[in-house]
């Protein structure tokens, strides 16, 4: 029998999150709070739903008869094979009133959901993989995108999104480099705050529209040992300092993010989620994180063995691995009840004391009343299916996938086309009729292909012809597990078959590159992922080479979920868009920029090296790193921050405010930008650093600042970078952060490229 309302603390909600969090948890018994460190996820169809997702109050009943209740429910859009948000929001009320009336505290759940480029659910607006994003290089952008994205989810009763992932992707041959903002931690910190603030907004949770933020995957999980997920990060701990701690030191003390998922990968023979330096003297003692830290799905089970996939082996079994991880600072296990179902009994065998527990409850149930799940936890599933319908959505999505549009070559002015010089033009390739979204995706309401969008486009006068050319795999689903690859022979027909369609044409759009199975992630042995090289898969080669024999003029699209060495592709076409994956809006937007509706302003947000023997390629390397080649060049394909525009830009010569400054002082860099084109377009300003003569090697250069401005043609822009004391730090030879007296170079200009910068000095007194 629940307590009176009116006399009980946790249930007034004029007192603080603190103060009723503290109040429920000292009337809690051992097993309500360590229900409070559990969550539901495949289990759902047993517990809480039938096979159509509804909620199933006999099975609830039944299964949750001790009425201790549990702390999280996982993905309840995928229920009964995926719920609209109409569904989804009123079985989310239906399983949340459940909790509240049944159990014998009233302690509602949190639903979670993955929301890595718009929320993965039937009738989610789908906007561009984060790699994508980052390559728009605009965190304004960025946090209007996630902001959507809350307020979507949120309606349907999601109140935790598990993203933003703000690994620092350095590996390019792992298959989760699409879900990550690039290959440089100033980048991806700068990404990761604006995603942060587009969930939480203030963390008031005013008017039900924010989410809670998890930042992913702590830490270093962006480098793993061979390219293949959850490997170990051979890393040194100056490399882990300021590559791949930054970006979540950034979201958590700028942005406030409230929830952290550890890695699934080991760092000096430690894993993440039995990392207590990590977890604790990082995360909680150094960086003052107050939120709540959610395990990977299954990582503690793998601290012991998950069965056809890992272990770590540090664990003997389920129970020590729930003893170590709770002690580690492992708040709660997702996504199904597992080894911490083992809590109470390592409580009363003295081996966990409660307090331990207390802990890792605590930050958890304040979570929730900051949420407001006490006072007012349901939603409008009116106004569910409302929301996913804005067209303001569908806007902002079509905004981004513009914005991501990456030009890396156009010969002689061959793009944009000129719809009235074009007579017949033919689209070929294994992508170019294809809906393509990328890892953790939904089911959006919109979509549109290359070849529907060309042909909506142009003018009625212009023929568009299409062929496949060849298959990448055979289906290539990202959910399909098992990869078939393609029939040489059937593809070496329909290549026959695709050059004598190009071979009709005035021009050749060729939509080529990865397909959701060829680069994804590798998380079981029956679903891989990454790859030992990162050339084109199949026959696409044989492609490009048939119609470049047409002597048709080729321009190439590709799509990627990571960088693809594609020097065939690069020296035989005559214009190249890397298009990453471009979401719900994808064939609208190349097809804008293919006419010239719209001007190409992207920049590669990591580099895309020569083979998978160039790597590492990453441009912010070692001095001694990149020496050479006996037969070949160590330049990347395309340089860290490279894109081209249909416009033209001049940037006057930066100067600096002062010359000269003292430790602990700043100064500013000013440059000026002209569009010299005759097209409006954007450029993206980007400010790099270097050390001259310091104590420990420091890279040849680092971003340090970067903006994208639009001008209009014969406009001019000032911008202007803050250098501060936190620009110029680094970790020294006695490993404490600090500026080291001296000269630092400055570099101001289009990319990463030292043909495309200007240089100042900047002298440092002691």
């Amino acid at each position: 029998m629940k307590d009176d309302a009116s006399s009980v603390l946790y249930r007034d909600p004029a007192r603080t999150a603190d103060e009723r969090a503290e109040d429920l948890l000292a009337r809690m018994t051992l097993e309500e709070k360590v229900a409070q460190m559990l969550c539901i996820w495949q289990q759902k169809s047993a517990a809480l739903v039938d096979e159509r997702g509804r909620f199933d109050m006999a099975k609830a009943e039944a299964y949750f008869a001790s009425g201790h209740g549990i702390g999280q429910v996982g993905r309840p859009s995928d229920a009964g094979g995926g719920l609209t948000a109409r569904q989804m929001a009123e079985t989310t009320n239906d399983i949340q009133r459940f909790f509240v009336e049944r159990s014998r505290l009233g302690i509602p759940v949190i639903f979670h959901e993955e929301c890595l480029h718009g929320h993965a659910a039937p009738e989610g607006t789908s906007f561009p993989q984060p790699i994508g994003l980052g390559a728009t290089f605009d965190p304004e952008l960025v946090e209007r995108l996630y902001t959507m994205t809350a307020a979507e989810a949120r309606a349907r009763g999601t109140h935790q999104a598990l993203t933003p992932v703000v690994d620092v992707a350095r590996e390019p041959r792992w298959g989760r480099v699409e879900e990550t903002f690039g290959e440089d931690p100033y980048l991806v910190a700068r990404m990761g705050v604006a995603a942060v603030r587009g969930f939480q907004g203030d963390a008031s949770f005013a008017g039900k529209t924010r989410v809670i933020a998890t930042l992913k995957h702590f830490a270093a999980h962006g480098q793993p040992e061979s390219g293949t997920n959850c490997a170990p990060a051979n890393v040194s701990m100056r490399v882990l300092r300021e590559v791949f701690l930054p970006t979540f030191k950034a979201a958590i003390q700028e942005a406030g993010a409230m929830s952290v998922m550890p890695a699934y990968n080991e760092i000096d023979g430690v894993p993440a989620h039995a990392n207590r330096w990590l977890l604790q003297d990082v995360l909680r003692r150094e960086w003052g994180f107050e939120g709540f830290v959610v395990s990977d799905y299954f990582a503690i089970r793998e601290l012991n063995e998950r069965p056809e996939f890992f272990g770590h082996h540090v664990a003997r079994d389920g129970k020590a691995a729930a003893a170590l991880a709770v002690a580690t600072g492992v708040d709660i296990e997702l996504p199904d009840p597992d080894c911490y179902l083992h809590l109470a009994e390592l409580v009363r065998e003295g081996t966990v004391p409660e307090s331990v527990i207390d802990e890792r409850v605590r930050p958890m149930l304040r979570a929730k009343f900051r949420l407001g799940l006490f006072d007012d936890p349901y939603v409008d599933p009116a106004e569910a299916e409302r929301i996913v319908r804005e067209p303001s959505h569908r806007d902002l999505a079509l905004e981004a996938a513009r914005k991501t549009i990456t030009l890396l070559k156009n010969d002689r002015g061959a793009l944009p086309i000129d719809p009235l010089a074009i007579r017949t033009i033919a689209i070929i390739g294994p992508n170019a009729d294809r809906v393509m979204l990328g890892g953790y995706s939904g089911e959006p309401l919109h979509s549109s292909t290359v070849l529907q969008a060309i042909r909506d486009r142009l003018p009625a006068g212009v023929e568009v012809l299409y062929h496949e050319g060849c298959k990448i795999t055979v289906g290539g689903s990202w959910s399909q597990d098992e990869v078939t690859p393609s029939d040489p022979e059937e593809d070496r027909r329909s290549i026959a078959q695709a050059a004598a369609v190009a071979a009709r044409a005035d021009l050749v759009i060729l939509a080529i590159g990865d397909n959701e199975q060829t680069s994804r992630e590798a998380w079981a042995l029956n679903h891989l992922g990454d790859r030992p090289d990162l050339d084109l898969v199949g026959r696409q080669n044989e492609l490009v080479d048939a119609i470049a024999a047409t002597g048709v003029p080729m321009v190439t699209l590709l799509f990627s979920g990571r960088p693809a060495s594609a020097r065939n592709v690069v020296a035989k076409a005559a214009a190249v868009l890397e298009l990453w994956y471009l979401g719900q809006e994808s064939g609208r937007a190349v097809a804008d920029v293919l006419v010239g509706d719209v001007c190409p302003g992207g920049k590669l947000p990591i580099t895309i090296p020569r083979s998978a023997g160039h790597v590492p390629a990453y441009y912010n390397y070692k001095p001694s790193a990149r020496r050479g080649y006996l037969f070949d060049s160590a330049d990347p394909l395309f340089a860290f921050g490279f894109g081209l525009s249909y416009t033209s830009f001049r940037f006057a010569s930066p100067r600096l405010e002062r010359t000269e400054i003292g430790i602990g002082e700043s100064t500013r860099v000013l440059v000026d930008v002209t569009n010299t084109g005759a097209r409006r377009g954007d450029e993206v300003v980007q400010l790099y650093i270097r050390d001259v003569v310091s104590s420990v090697t420091r890279p040849v250069k680092e971003l340090k600042g970067f903006k994208r401005v639009t001008l209009e043609p014969g406009e001019t822009a000032r911008v202007g970078f803050e250098i501060t004391p936190e620009l110029l730090a680094f970790y020294d030879i006695d490993m404490l952060f600090r500026v080291e007296p001296g000269e630092f170079r400055l570099m101001v200009g289009s990319s990463s490229r030292d043909a495309d910068l200007q240089t100042m000095t900047l002298s440092v007194r002691g």
